[in-house]
C-alpha cells in the first residue's frame, strides 16, 4: 500500500508516480470533505473481460462497465472497500473526450470513492452529481461520469 490507496494493477498501463500521487491528492480532499479520517481504500485497474465477470457475478449484468465499487461495510476496518476500473473504458472514453488517460483514470477513482462512501446517482436528488462537480472543478478535470451520461 503505497498510502491510503492500495493499488492492483492487472493490466500492462503503467502508472506513473505523479499520477499515483494525484489520486492520492483526490482521496485525501474527499476524506476530508466528509470529515473522515484514517481510511483506505484498494484500487484494481483490470481489463473488460474481467470487469465483466465482476460485474455479472455481482450486478447481474453481463457487459463490461467503466468502474464498479464494492464497499466494505465495518466499523472496524479503516478500509472503505474496493473500486476497480477498466483499463479499456479509460482508453475508450479518453479518446472519445479528447483528454488524457490520467484525467479518465482520475474521473473514474472519484465516481467510485463516493460510490463507496455510499452515494448513489440513481437512488440520490443530485448529491453525487454535484460533489463530483466540486471536486472536478476543484482538481480542474473534465466533465464526469454523470454529466457525460445526461449529456447523451
Amino acid at each position: 500500500m503505497h498510502n491510503k490507496i492500495d493499488f492492483d494493477n492487472q493490466t500492462d498501463f503503467k502508472i506513473s508516480d505523479d499520477l499515483f500521487l494525484f489520486l492520492e491528492k483526490v482521496f485525501d480532499k474527499i476524506l476530508l470533505d466528509l470529515g473522515l479520517k484514517n481510511k483506505q481504500c484498494e484500487l484494481l485497474l483490470v481489463d473488460n473481460p474481467t470487469i465483466q465477470n465482476l460485474n455479472k457475478i455481482h450486478r447481474n449484468k453481463d457487459k463490461p462497465t467503466d468502474v464498479l465499487s464494492f464497499p466494505l461495510e465495518s466499523d472496524f476496518s479503516p478500509l472503505l472497500g474496493s473500486i476497480v476500473i477498466s483499463l479499456d473504458f479509460i482508453k475508450q472514453n479518453s479518446e472519445k473526450y479528447h483528454h488524457t488517460p490520467n484525467d479518465e483514470m482520475a474521473l473514474l477513482f472519484i465516481h467510485g470513492i463516493l460510490h463507496l462512501l455510499g452515494f448513489d446517482h440513481e437512488k440520490d436528488r443530485g448529491e453525487q452529481r454535484q460533489k463530483e462537480k466540486e471536486l472536478i472543478d476543484f482538481f480542474h478535470l473534465p466533465p464526469s461520469l454523470i454529466i457525460r451520461n445526461q449529456e447523451c
